[in-house]
């Protein structure tokens, strides 16, 4: 059976470490062609330009071919072929398979048809385990470690699958967490309840400024549209945060700001050149991650 990456609870701790330090081999050597041999399927049944050009740099750095879609309306998905017969072909013709969809569960339903490894790059608001690794990494390198930290997660809480994923992943490494929303945003009860269970402390407010200057994490969050079926509920949330550089002037000196890009208007421009930025890193660490998650399910 080949290993999936479908939630982030499919690496275990050690799996975690093991792939982190993957990632900081290939950012010192970024070009190594050890899947020439390989293909990689990339289809993405919603629109993302940051995490798949992330994904085909990766592959392309190393060696692989790329294969794909980025709009299903060049596809036979329009002439109403399944996911399932979509996944049977594409497995098929390639060696891994990067899926991203906008149904919960679709990535896990795909990895039980696929006869070669999956990764899932964001199914609904369900997870996203790959832009949670390179969360981690983004903490490991900014932070030293990923032990003892005060992380704060800030913005669309109950959508936002990358703070599902990240919630679960800390939770090997004895965090705080600080829940920063409005009240029709709010973390999930079964997340809560998660932490409950592992003895994990948490907190919730819905005041931007009150957890700044004690967290070691600000993890912003984009409200996005797309995740919401009532239209006059999104524009009521969407500009509820906005971080600023002078709210910062009493933040820790290790203290990081986060985010999965793109942004919209929740963390001003202003805040770009602040020492605490380091979303534009974030987002290049991805490529190295993504490296090391690819290579390591093709076992190489």
């Amino acid at each position: 059976m080949p290993k999936h990456l479908i939630s982030i609870h499919d690496f275990s701790r050690d799996e975690i470490l093991e792939t982190l330090s993957l990632a900081r081999e290939f950012e010192k050597n970024p070009r190594q062609p050890i899947l020439s041999d390989k293909i990689v399927a990339s289809i993405f049944f919603e629109p993302s330009t940051r995490t798949r050009l992330s994904f085909e740099t990766a592959a392309n750095r190393l060696g692989a071919r790329v294969i794909g879609f980025s709009d299903i309306g060049n596809t036979s998905v329009t002439k109403g072929e399944t996911l399932k017969d979509t996944i049977k072909m594409v497995s098929n013709y390639s060696d891994l398979i990067v899926i991203r969809h906008p149904l919960d569960g679709s990535a896990r339903y795909a990895s039980e048809i696929s006869s070669v490894p999956v990764i899932n790059a964001g199914d609904g608001a369900n997870q996203h385990p790959t832009q949670t690794m390179l969360d981690l990494y983004s903490i490991l390198k900014t932070q030293g470690k990923l032990e003892n930290l005060k992380i704060n997660m800030v913005g669309d809480l109950k959508y936002g699958r990358t703070v599902h994923s990240l919630l679960q992943a800390m939770s090997h490494f004895n965090p705080e967490f600080l829940f920063t929303s409005p009240d029709e945003l709010k973390m999930p009860v079964e997340y809560k309840e998660y932490l409950t269970n592992l003895n994990i402390p948490f907190s919730e407010t819905k005041n931007l400024s009150k957890g700044l200057d004690d967290s070691d994490i600000i993890y912003m969050t984009r409200v996005q549209r797309e995740r919401f079926t009532d239209p006059i509920e999104y524009e009521r949330v969407k500009n509820f945060y906005s971080l600023n550089l002078s709210m910062l002037s009493g933040c820790k000196p290790n203290m990081k700001i986060l985010h999965p890009l793109p942004r919209v208007n929740e963390i001003s421009q202003d805040v770009d050149a602040s020492d605490h930025a380091y979303y534009f890193e974030q987002a290049e660490n991805g490529v190295y991650t993504r490296m090391a998650i690819i290579s390591k399910l093709l076992g190489k």
